[in-house]
This record gives structure tokens, sequence and C-alpha cells, in this order.
């Protein structure tokens, strides 16, 4: 392991959720879905929960100062599409959603549950096909872990977890690709319609990408999403989703560290990018993840691309550990998160304690 990489594990157990914060996230989804699961108001309706979002596709980073944690929730059901309109289907869910919880708020496409430290969406969806109700079903996705769920224990223990629920049906389902190719709808309460969404395909594919980057990828993404909060602090898009799908499509294979994903990521957009592309989502291609960023921010973005690629590359390529540091450090506005040079021979950050393990490897 090169001595640069060693500040990158500090920085990456530093931007990670913290242990209690995990916790208490997977306290709150927990409790919610095995009250779907259970509640006479919506035992009969359930198919199967399962996680959607950052925390999924473990791309998820510790929130800004003053943020809570967030989770989203998807509730697949046996509401008919056909017969029940998008704004029924959220009435429908709402009892449950008021016995339960003092603060919610039912938005566009999914109901805001306020807990004190953790938020959550809860998304529902119409009735899928019978082969893909069969399919979640079987699958057991509840249970399913993600890697940063799993960081805190060594490489060894990891192993026997890797083939969780999630992790079999993906690979259980190699010979039928029927749920791969039928988005799951959900209710649009402002329009009144349902609209069609792949979470699924997408923790399918960053499990694919992050095999395909050694491991790696997810972690760059993080560190991309920790560098996007502080050098574009006050511009609203692009965040979240709509940047981790860049970074995927961005970030070269075969990459061997965190450093490289970075560079490598930076000058493609850089290079490939310098107007806004059409990106589309992974299994519902029709659909721009860039739709709401408008051309000015993107050339905000992008400009900011452009100095963080020079910059990452200099670093990048420093022979010496100590300049290189400094630069990342300086790449990433020199926060507290990414260790400062020491001076240890080697170029080691010096630790009092073992270091949490950083999961990388294939994708759980």
């Amino acid at each position: 392991m090169s001595a640069i990489q060693t500040y990158f594990l500090d920085f990456l157990k530093e931007i990670r959720l913290p242990d209690a914060s995990r916790q208490e996230l997977i306290t709150a989804h927990t409790d919610l879905r095995e009250q779907l699961k259970s509640d006479d108001l919506t035992k009969d309706l359930l198919v199967e929960s399962f996680l959607q979002g950052s925390y999924a596709r473990s791309t998820c980073i510790k929130p800004a100062p003053n943020k809570k944690v967030d989770v989203d929730v998807i509730a697949v059901t046996n509401i008919d599409h056909d017969a029940v309109s998008a704004q029924e289907a959220f009435a429908m869910i709402m009892p449950f959603v008021k016995k339960y919880y003092e603060k919610f708020e039912q938005q566009k496409r999914s109901i805001g549950i306020s807990l004190p430290k953790v938020d959550m969406d809860l998304v529902i969806t119409a009735a899928p096909s019978e082969e893909v109700k069969r399919a979640i079903e079987s699958a057991g996705l509840s249970s399913a872990f993600t890697v940063d769920d799993l960081s805190g224990y060594q490489q060894p223990l990891l192993e026997s977890y890797r083939l969780d629920s999630l992790e079999r049906f993906f690979e259980s389902d190699a010979a039928d690709q029927q749920w791969r190719t039928e988005p799951l709808l959900i209710p649009d309460n402002i329009e009144n319609q349902w609209y069609r969404t792949h979470p699924l395909e997408q923790i399918r594919w960053t499990k694919e990408k992050n095999q395909r980057c050694n491991g790696h990828y997810v972690n760059v993404v993080k560190a991309i999403k920790w560098w996007r909060r502080l050098e574009l602090s006050n511009l609203k898009y692009p965040k979240s989703y709509p940047l981790e799908h860049f970074v995927g499509d961005c970030c070269p294979d075969g990459i061997t560290s965190v450093a490289e994903g970075i560079v490598g990521t930076l000058e493609c957009i850089a290079q490939k990018y310098p107007q806004k592309p059409f990106l589309a989502d992974r299994g519902v291609p029709e659909h721009d993840v860039f739709e709401l960023l408008s051309d000015e921010d993107y050339n905000t973005f992008y400009e900011a691309a452009c100095r963080g690629a020079k910059l990452a590359r200099i670093a990048y390529n420093s022979s010496d550990i100590e300049e290189s540091v400094k630069l990342w450090r300086s790449f990433f506005k020199d926060c507290d998160e990414f260790p400062s040079y020491h001076g240890k021979p080697g170029g080691f950050t010096p630790r009092t304690q073992e270091s949490t393990y950083v999961p990388v490897g294939r994708f759980g």
C-alpha cells in the first residue's frame, strides 16, 4: 500500500457515517419496515420493503453540520395502478404514517418522516407483475446488508457476509432478468401520475461498477461528494444521486486507488463534458438524471471540476509524500477530515488505535 493511500483510509473513515448515526438510521428504517409488515393498515398491502438511495448503495457521507442522516425506504405494494390513482395511493398509506409518526410531510413522490436524528423518505410502489413480485418476495430483500453496515468488521468476518440477501437476489437471477426490464411505478402526488423508477437496477449497477473498480468506486463517490460539498457549498445542483450517477459514468474501470479514481473522474468530466449531458437513468433510459440541473449551474460545476482535475492530477503525480498530502489537503479545502502530513518515516499518518476497516472489494 502506498503512503498516500493510508491518508485516504483515514480520510474515508472520517467522512463516512459515524457508528452512532448509522445505528440510529438502522433502528429507524428497521422499525418502519417492521411496522409496515405487521400493522393491520398495511400488512395486506405490502409485498416487501427494501432500502434505496445512497445509504443502500454505500455511497453516503456523514451529513453537514446541523443536518440529520437520511434514508429512503421502498414499500412494494399490491396497489393496482390501473384502478387506483397516484393521489389515492398516497391516501391509502397516510393513515399508517399518522398512526406511528408525529412529524411527516406528503411530498411529490414520497412521504417524508422526521425523527429527532433521522429523516426517512417512504416511497410506495404499485403492484409489479406476478413474476417480479415472486422474485422480490423470494429474495428477502428486507434483510439485505450494505457495505457500510459491515464496515466496522475486519476483512475475514466481512467475507462471510458478502452473499447477503441482495447479493443472492442479483446472482440467482442471472437466468431470468424479468425484474431488470420492469421498472417499479411510484405515485406522483402533484401530477397525480404513476412514475417509472428502478432503484434495484441502480443498486445492481453500483455493485457491478464497484467490482470493475476493484472495490474503490463507492469510496470515489464519497470523496467527490465531499469535495463538491466543500468546493461548491452554495450550489444547489448537482448533488446526491445525480452527482453520483455522473461519477459512475466518468470513473474509469480498473482503478487501483481512490486517488486514481478521483483524478480519472474529474479529468473525464473536463475532457468530455463541457456541455451539460443527458444522463439516462439506470433502468429508465428516457429519464434524464440531470433534468433539474440548469445550464448555468452545470457550467459552475464544470469549471470547478476542471480546476479540481488539474490540482488532483498534480497531487496524484507527486512523488514527494509531504507535497502530495499538502496538495490533497488543498483539494479538499484543508478540511479537518483529511489528515495533515506528520513527517513519520514513509509518510504514514500516526495512529493511536487501529484504523476502522474501510470496505473495498465486492459490493454487498
